[in-house]
């Protein structure tokens, strides 16, 4: 008797621009749910996104979720189905590297927590904010990361120093376990390629935006 080999597909990868979209359609629907809407269709949110009914509901299938016949998808349910797909609905706790003005912004911001996030401690090399507190979040020397990193089984860092010491920053990070990165420096950092990078350039967004308003300077 022959044994047939049988291959195992492996699931897509979900694409980039679907997964940026999806915390807007949790925000609308956060809205429709306080407003005590039961159900909502994809030309609705298609309209609020200014994107193609048929992307939303390819966006939408990738967490399983499916709407009705003429009466859309259950709100709760597809709160429910994003926050799941998106890890929302979990703990995931991080170190901030750099207590200044942004990295402490960081830290007083609220909306990290609804999407399953805590910064749970800071580090710095400034004596003046090593022992200080912002937003109830310690700061600590950095040489007190690896440690306690060890100890709190962290994963994801976040970078907001300088961009002169991002990438050495980084690699401590990489060698004291650090597995995901959230980069808000102007520095493309270096990592072995079985660590994430995500990269928030600031700088790169306003140029863009100054770059659009000149234009529409020039046309007028």
């Amino acid at each position: 008797m022959e044994l047939q080999n049988t291959l195992v597909k492996k699931p897509q990868p979900v694409p980039e621009p679907t997964v940026r979209r999806m915390p807007s359609y949790l925000t609308i629907l956060h809205r429709l749910h306080d407003e005590h809407v039961l159900f909502v269709s994809a030309p609705q949110l298609a309209r609020q996104l200014n994107v193609d009914p048929t992307q939303v509901v390819k966006d939408i299938s990738y967490t399983g979720i499916t709407g009705r016949t003429r009466v859309g998808y259950g709100v709760d349910e597809l709160i429910g189905g994003l926050e799941e797909f998106l890890g929302f609905n979990r703990k995931h706790e991080a170190f901030l590297v750099g207590a200044g003005f942004l990295g402490s912004a960081l830290m007083q911001y609220q909306g990290f927590r609804e999407a399953g996030m805590k910064i749970v401690a800071a580090f710095d090399t400034d004596k003046k904010k090593i022992g200080t507190e912002v937003a109830g979040i310690p700061v600590f020397d950095l040489e007190k990361f690896r440690d306690l990193a060890g100890r709190l089984h962290i994963t994801i860092g976040i970078i907001t120093t300088p961009a002169s010491v991002a990438q050495q920053i980084a690699d401590l990070m990489v060698g004291w376990g650090i597995k995901a990165i959230w980069n808000f420096t102007p520095i493309a950092l270096k990592v072995p390629s079985n660590v994430i990078i995500q990269d928030t350039h600031i700088y790169a967004n306003l140029a863009v935006m100054l770059n659009k308003l000149a234009a529409i300077k020039e046309e007028i």
